[in-house]
């Protein structure tokens, strides 16, 4: 990836030990898929996932605690509690994905129904892509590090223009918000 490396040994200066910190077990993916799904409530996440009551309740405070989910009664039952997405739980709708799409690609072969599917097409998603700023697909061949200070710098010293800071937290595109609701998947497509 070019001649600049990360500091693997600081665990500061890298946002993925952050979110392997937040998210980096088996049931808080769990959660965050049924609440993709629209599940919001203890009991309906207990009954789909089958986890045990303890670790439900732990990782749901935990989500909580990194601002992943909101804890707040329901509207019309003041006794009970639903948890909901917030815009940081969103955001981590294209790594769910990701992690998804590499799971069916080197996994079991599994034949999934229902397929997760573009909403005006009905047709399935494409793969999780790495984007550049105007819109290219990136490989791995594509990528190198570059010092914050020497951004759009190129290789022969012209300068690139920068459409917005892609270091910048939620600079990717929005893919739902706070008070979208996921569609109803039919299940005969």
């Amino acid at each position: 990836m070019g001649e600049l490396r990360e500091p693997l040994k600081e665990l500061t200066a890298c946002g993925l030990p952050v979110a392997l910190e937040t998210m980096g077990e088996r049931w808080s993916f769990m959660i965050l898929r049924a609440s993709f799904n629209g599940l919001h409530h203890f009991e309906e996440f207990l009954g789909e996932l089958g986890i045990a009551r303890n670790i439900l309740s732990n990782r749901l405070a935990k989500l909580v605690d990194h601002g992943i989910l909101n804890r707040k009664p329901c509207p019309d039952d003041r006794r009970r509690i639903e948890y909901r997405l917030t815009e940081k739980g969103l955001d981590l709708l294209p790594a769910m994905l990701a992690l998804r799409q590499w799971g069916q690609k080197y996994g079991t072969e599994i034949e999934e129904s229902p397929v997760l599917v573009d909403a005006r097409d009905r047709l399935p998603i494409g793969p999780v892509s790495m984007m550049a700023q105007d819109g290219r697909i990136l490989t791995y061949m594509d990528l190198c590090l570059q010092a914050r200070d020497r951004l759009g710098i190129r290789e022969d010293g012209s300068r690139a223009e920068e459409t917005s800071d892609p270091c910048a937290p939620g600079s990717f595109a929005r893919v739902l918000d706070n008070d979208t609701k996921p569609p109803k998947i039919a299940a005969n497509g």
